[in-house]
C-alpha cells in the first residue's frame, strides 16, 4: 500500500479521512503543537488514531519554532489584521503545514491529506504548502472532494464500528500560544455577540494587578524581571492575564476566497505584548521608522493570513522588521484589570523623550526662536505656493 501522510487533529473530519484512507493507503497520523495542547490531550489524540486505523501517529513539538519563524515578527510588526486580530489561527496554520509536509518527505511519503472543507481559509493554506515545498506529493482532501456534511460523515464512521461522541460542540475552541479562537452560531451572522460562556476563560480575579514586561532588541525576554524564553513567557503571561478574561473580541475580515468571515478570539498574552512592544517603540523609534513600520507590518500581516508565507518578500519583510529593533529594549508596565489592561508606561536607555534638546509643550533648549520662526516659514513653503498658484 502506497504511504500516505494525514494532518491529524482528532476531529470529525480527520477522523472521517483517516479511516476512509486506509482501506487504500498505508496512513501515517501527524500532528503539530503549536501552542495550546497539554500532555493529556496529546495523548487523547494519539489513541484515538490507531482506533481509526492508522499505522503510526506522531505529534510534533513546535511552539519554539512558531515562535522563532513567526509570532516574533508579529509582535516587531504589532500586526493587528483589520486594528483587531492578531492572526492567532492563520499563523499557526503556516507552521503546521510545513512541519507536516516535512514529515511526509522524510518518510518518503508519495501522498498528503487533510481534513478541510472548500468553503474556508485552511484548505488555501495548506495547499500552497505542501505544492511549493514538494509538489510530487499529491494532496487528497476527501471533506472537500466528496463535499461531505457532518452527518454523513458520522454515518460512515458508525457503518465501519467506530460509534465515538461525534456531537458537534456548542462552540468550536482552537486554541494556541498566540490565541484561541472560538466560534459559534451567533459568529455565522452579524448582529450577535458571543456570549461570557463561549470563551475558554472566565473571570476568576478582581481588583488590579501590575505586570512588567521586558524586550530586548524588540523580543520580550523576561516577565516580572523573570529571564525565559519568548515563547515561555507569553505563556506565563497568558496564564496570568486570562484569568482577568481579558483579551475578548470579535473579528470581521476578508476569506482568502473572497466572502467575509466572523470569528471570536480571546487572546490576552498576543494583545498585551503587541501594544506594550507597541508603546515602547513609540519610545524608541524615529518618526519615519514608525511610518514605514506600519505599512509593511500590515503587508505582512495580510500576507501571512493570504498563505503567501513562503514568498520571497516575506524574508526581505521579516529583515527590515529585525533591523528595526536595534533599539527596541527597555521595560513596558502594564495594568490588568477585569476584562480590560492599560498601558502604564515605559523605562528605557534609548527613549527619546529623556532628550536633553527639549521637553515638549514646556521648553526648547537647542534651538532660538528665530530659528523655530524661520524653521515654520520654509516648512510652510509649499503650501503658500500651492496657494497663490492655484487661487
Amino acid at each position: 500500500m502506497k504511504k500516505l501522510v494525514i494532518a491529524y487533529s482528532g476531529g470529525l473530519d480527520t477522523s472521517y479521512c483517516a479511516v476512509n484512507l486506509s482501506k487504500d493507503y498505508d496512513v501515517h497520523a501527524v500532528s503539530v503543537n503549536t501552542g495550546g495542547f497539554t500532555s493529556e490531550e496529546i495523548k487523547n489524540i494519539e489513541s484515538n488514531a490507531y482506533k481509526m486505523g492508522v499505522t503510526t501517529y506522531k505529534n510534533i513539538d513546535a511552539v519554539a519554532t512558531f515562535y522563532n519563524k513567526v509570532v516574533k515578527y508579529l509582535i516587531f510588526g504589532n500586526v493587528l489584521k483589520n486594528a483587531t486580530y492578531p492572526l492567532s489561527v492563520s499563523a499557526e496554520r503556516i507552521i503546521q503545514a510545513i512541519e507536516i509536509i516535512e514529515y511526509a518527505k522524510s518518510i518518503d511519503a508519495e501522498y498528503i491529506a487533510h481534513g478541510s472543507t472548500g468553503a474556508g481559509n485552511d484548505q488555501v493554506r495548506f495547499d500552497m504548502i505542501f505544492q511549493t515545498l514538494a509538489p510530487n506529493i499529491k494532496i487528497i482532501t476527501p471533506i472537500r472532494d466528496q463535499k461531505l456534511s457532518r452527518q454523513e460523515e458520522i454515518d460512515y464512521l458508525k457503518s465501519e464500528g467506530i460509534d465515538m461522541n461525534w456531537e458537534k460542540s456548542k462552540y468550536s475552541v482552537n486554541k494556541g500560544l498566540w490565541g484561541t479562537s472560538v466560534g459559534g452560531v451567533e459568529t455565522l451572522k452579524s448582529e450577535k455577540p458571543l456570549p461570557s460562556e463561549a470563551y475558554p476563560s472566565q473571570l476568576e480575579k478582581e481588583g488590579e494587578e501590575k505586570v512588567t514586561l521586558t524586550f530586548k532588541n524588540g523580543e520580550f525576554v523576561a516577565l516580572n524581571g523573570q529571564e525565559n524564553k519568548p515563547e515561555i513567557n507569553i505563556e506565563n503571561l497568558n496564564e496570568i492575564a486570562s484569568k482577568y478574561a481579558i483579551g475578548r473580541d470579535i473579528h470581521v475580515g476578508d476569506t482568502i476566497v473572497g466572502t467575509k468571515g466572523r470569528v471570536g478570539f480571546e487572546a490576552a498574552a498576543a494583545l498585551i505584548t503587541v501594544k506594550a512592544h507597541h508603546l515602547l517603540e513609540k519610545h524608541t523609534l524615529t518618526k519615519w521608522q514608525l511610518q514605514h513600520k506600519e505599512y509593511l507590518s500590515s503587508f505582512y500581516g495580510m500576507h501571512l493570513h493570504e498563505g503567501q508565507y513562503l514568498d520571497p518578500v516575506m524574508r526581505d519583510t521579516e529583515a527590515f522588521l529585525q533591523s528595526s529593533q536595534k533599539m527596541v529594549s527597555g521595560n513596558v508596565v502594564v495594568s490588568l484589570k477585569p476584562y480590560h489592561f492599560t498601558l502604564d508606561g515605559i523605562v528605557s536607555n534609548h527613549d527619546l523623550m529623556s532628550s536633553a534638546f527639549s521637553t515638549y509643550g514646556e521648553e526648547n533648549k537647542a534651538w532660538t526662536a528665530d530659528d523655530a520662526k524661520g524653521f515654520i516659514k520654509i516648512i510652510g513653503n509649499q503650501n503658500k505656493i500651492y496657494k497663490q498658484v492655484n487661487s
